[in-house]
């Protein structure tokens, strides 16, 4: 069990629908980190943008960019998260894929479709919560909209670490930045946020704001709105140890089953 976990945030703008250039774009990224990192967050659908364009862009498990990301986990021996439009059984996904530096591969299908898109009507929705263990640190990872649906994400099985990666649009950001702080607290774990910058191929605008919160809801980093930017920040298990065991929230949860 590793008691530290350093974490490698990319705020990043994307090329619409344009997997190669963005595989590009996030490579030279990745290769000018020197620090040590264990993990590298990328946004939500990072090699194409926020796009219903399924049939155009999709990808299969044995595609180029599950290709780079194993290479890029395997030569930066840090694991690497992101999600891509997957196409699987005559269906399409928005997938969620943590890839460990041994090429081991977790997967998440995004539960939450944002219908206000229409993402229902492309994508096929995931119906199984992923808790995964990466170097002693218990994850759970998920996709932008899951963001305001806090039963899915409700710390049940003790986790360190609930991660989000996104395309949350300007407009709304207000709601992006209240939340992951709300979902840190009550699950009394560090949240991670990452989403994109810049402008989509349709016109939708996207200002980042990611971060990082500790489990008292503390913001641990400092990014710059609408700015291109990456952040290396360290977790800490003595941290949640240390104020699971003070406070005990977690002991008073109600209990309950997810139909």
């Amino acid at each position: 069990m590793q008691n530290e976990l350093t974490v490698g945030l990319i705020q990043s703008d994307l090329v619409w629908e344009n997997p190669k250039q963005n595989r590009l774009n996030f490579a030279k990224k990745i290769d000018a980190i020197s620090e040590e990192v264990d993990l590298f967050v990328l946004p939500e659908m990072f090699t194409t943008g926020f796009t219903m364009n399924a049939e155009k862009v999709a990808e299969t498990m044995h595609g180029e960019t599950v290709s780079w990301m194993k290479n890029t986990a395997s030569k930066k021996k840090a694991a690497i998260v992101g999600s891509i439009v997957i196409t699987e059984n005559n269906k399409f996904y928005n997938r969620l894929l943590f890839v460990e530096p041994s090429g081991n591969i977790f997967i998440y299908n995004k539960r939450h479709t944002f219908t206000l898109v229409g993402e229902d009507k492309t994508y096929t929705a995931g119906q199984d919560k992923v808790i995964l263990d990466y170097k002693g640190w218990k994850i759970q990872p998920l996709i932008c909209y899951d963001l305001r649906f806090p039963v899915w994400s409700r710390n049940t099985e003790d986790y360190d670490l609930l991660l989000y990666v996104a395309n949350w649009p300007k407009p709304r950001v207000s709601a992006w930045d209240a939340l992951l702080k709300a979902r840190a607290i009550e699950n009394m774990s560090y949240c991670i946020g990452v989403n994109r910058v810049g402008v989509d191929g349709v016109n939708s605008e996207y200002s980042g704001h990611s971060t990082v919160y500790d489990v008292l809801g503390n913001c641990i980093t400092d990014f710059q709105s609408g700015k291109e930017q990456i952040q290396i920040v360290t977790l800490e298990k003595r941290h949640i140890q240390a104020y699971r065991n003070k406070l005990n929230f977690l002991n008073d949860r109600d209990s309950f089953k997810i139909i």
